[in-house]
């Protein structure tokens, strides 16, 4: 049974900083993408950052290049979102998800997290 579980969301002031972690069991962690994507409310999911298995491919929604960083340790079947100079339109669920390839459109991610909800107050 694959288990992916997402922590490290909260509240924080404009211009601060999260670390999301996102725990994966259940599947080949090292061979999987692995994607970020969030939802605020009332709005369509979106594409945030995704990271290949070898983590060469990288790719990121222009609306967080340059503040949010993807990286992955597939030793601890972990990945992981650092998120900087976080804005009010950042606050939204945050999900991670799995799949074969890092994909931008989430239809191509076969697995995901709960969510963890990020809050930005200006």
């Amino acid at each position: 049974q694959v288990r992916m579980v997402e922590s490290g969301g909260g509240s924080v002031q404009a211009g601060g900083s999260l670390r999301l972690s996102c725990a994966v069991s259940g599947l080949s962690f090292g061979t999987n993408a692995m994607g970020w994507f969030r939802q605020a409310p009332g709005k369509e999911r979106e594409f945030v950052a995704t990271i290949g298995w070898s983590s060469i491919a990288i790719y990121y929604a222009d609306s967080v290049k340059g503040r949010f960083t993807i990286s992955r340790d597939n030793a601890k079947n972990t990945v992981f979102l650092e998120m900087n100079k976080l804005k009010p339109d950042d606050t939204a669920v945050y999900f991670c998800a799995a799949g074969f390839l890092p994909l931008t459109s989430g239809a191509g991610y076969n697995y995901w997290g709960q969510g963890t909800q990020v809050t930005v107050s200006s």
